[in-house]
């Protein structure tokens, strides 16, 4: 499972300021249709309330109430100011924080815990539900449709898409790593609990060389090399394999493309 938290917390939010996550659902009107044709209105009713509850919070994470408990992101708003009127309504002046989130707006859904409190503070975690896919987003169709830049693997892994996840998290199989720079090619295998999900995500988690001895050596001497790797996969392997059975398997291929004599794989 990944929260709204950790997504969040991974692009650089404030672990130490006061944070309050925000559900606005308004039966009067549809907020996501206001949200979208008139953002000034919207921010005004956000901006306004009749309590204090953002009192003393630094930062606000918005949401629009979904069907049942869903909700959509919307943004990171730091709270600038507070102003009390007349008739003893709050009115708070906000800064949207776009550069780490704006990706994210108005793709992650999350299951909002505890429907009746509309504004809860960051520590009552919520799960993320799907990430909607963005205009540069891969989906995928078949498991040896496709050839993942390593970039693209990161943005998958990063954002746990849920297609992605779904499918790799139970597949185990033999895969291949591409150097496009020199051509030589890394074969490599997945047969753990989460499969290749798990091994690829320690790729992108690791700049690229997967704890891997000469992925490694090449990112010592170039931090970015990994951007030229390319991910795809050889064969599937059954569930039920084994881990002796399986390294069989990788060596065949390792044997068939000459990655130990003239490619990446020293073992």
């Amino acid at each position: 499972m990944i929260t709204i938290q950790e997504l969040l917390y991974n692009r650089g939010l404030d672990k130490n300021a006061v944070i309050k996550l925000v559900r606005h659902k308004d039966k009067r009107q549809d907020l996501y249709s206001l949200y979208k044709g008139n953002r000034p209105e919207f921010l005004a009713y956000q901006s306004s309330q009749s309590k204090d509850v953002f009192n003393g919070v630094d930062y606000i994470v918005s949401f629009i109430g979904e069907e049942g408990i869903f909700s959509r992101f919307i943004g990171v708003y730091k709270i600038i100011s507070k102003e009390k009127f007349a008739d003893d309504c709050f009115g708070y002046q906000m800064l949207e924080v776009t550069e780490q989130y704006d990706d994210l707006k108005e793709r992650v859904i999350i299951r909002w815990s505890n429907a009746i409190s509309w504004h809860q503070y960051i520590k009552n975690e919520m799960e993320v539900i799907e990430i909607k896919p963005g205009l540069h987003y891969k989906q995928f169709t078949d498991y040896f449709d496709f050839i993942l830049n390593f970039d693209e693997l990161k943005e998958i892994v990063n954002n746990q898409y849920s297609d992605w996840k779904r499918v790799l998290s139970i597949t185990k199989g033999i895969y291949l790593i591409n150097d496009t720079i020199t051509g030589k090619l890394y074969v490599g295998s997945a047969y753990g609990e989460n499969g290749i999900w798990g091994r690829w995500s320690n790729y992108a988690l690791t700049n690229g060389h997967g704890n891997n001895k000469m992925l490694r050596a090449l990112l010592n001497s170039d931090a970015t090399y990994g951007r030229n790797f390319q991910f795809s996969i050889l064969m599937l392997l059954p569930r039920t394999i084994t881990a002796d059975e399986t390294i069989k398997k990788e060596r065949l291929f390792k044997d068939k493309l000459g990655t130990n004599s003239f490619g990446l794989n020293d073992n």
